[in-house]
């Protein structure tokens, strides 16, 4: 999985790289007025970002798999409140709408807080992209025996491909989750995610 991960978003890095090779050659950018090298350094900025982007995801990958997590019992419920209020402002902005549906309660989890909180933020900004006014996105949380599960999805949703900095970031999403032993499905057309964690049991008080 590491693997391909990480040739994904080397092939992905590939595509900025070999535009700013080809716009910065000297024979073409030498023949430039003062304005189209402006441009020229506009939109090089551009693809740069990009590939910054792409090697900081690349970098988290493999931290992901070198570190190991620290798993502690965490209560879920406020961990997901969290979560959806750090965003909620953003889908607001842009005529969306992020509902949130939890149960009374729920048993605690065992995860690593810090890698949960970043993946499911992760998930719900995708959620944000791949959405449209006044599209409403659904966090879902419910429980049984030994399992908590997590929903976020968009039935109205119709994207029927992402870009490869969104395909990485799933990809570092679905890493930090199973990385604690959680599982990670997600879909396209509509866009659903599932996440099942592990609940605490008696052993760990």
């Amino acid at each position: 999985m590491l693997c391909s991960n990480l040739s994904q978003g080397l092939h992905a890095a590939a595509q900025p790289l070999a535009i700013l090779r080809a716009s910065l050659d000297s024979s073409h950018s030498d023949r430039m007025s003062v304005e189209e090298l402006r441009e020229l350094a506009a939109t090089s900025a551009v693809e740069v970002e990009r590939v910054c982007a792409l090697f900081s995801g690349l970098q988290q990958l493999i931290s992901i798999e070198s570190i190991k997590p620290h798993i502690s019992v965490t209560p879920l419920l406020p961990l997901l409140a969290q979560v959806a209020e750090g965003v909620d402002l953003l889908f607001r902005q842009d005529g969306m709408f992020l509902s949130t549906q939890f149960p009374g309660t729920c048993q605690p989890v065992l995860i690593d807080s810090g890698r949960a909180q970043q993946a499911l933020s992760s998930v719900l900004l995708v959620a944000h992209a791949v959405s449209r006014a006044p599209d409403t996105v659904e966090l879902i949380a419910s429980s049984s025996l030994g399992t908590a599960r997590v929903m976020v999805r968009n039935p109205s949703s119709q994207v029927g491909a992402v870009d490869a900095e969104t395909r990485l970031g799933m990809a570092i999403a679905e890493a930090n989750l199973r990385s604690q032993q959680a599982a990670f499905t997600w879909s396209l057309r509509p866009f659903n995610v599932q996440i099942e964690f592990q609940t605490a049991s008696l052993a760990h008080p």
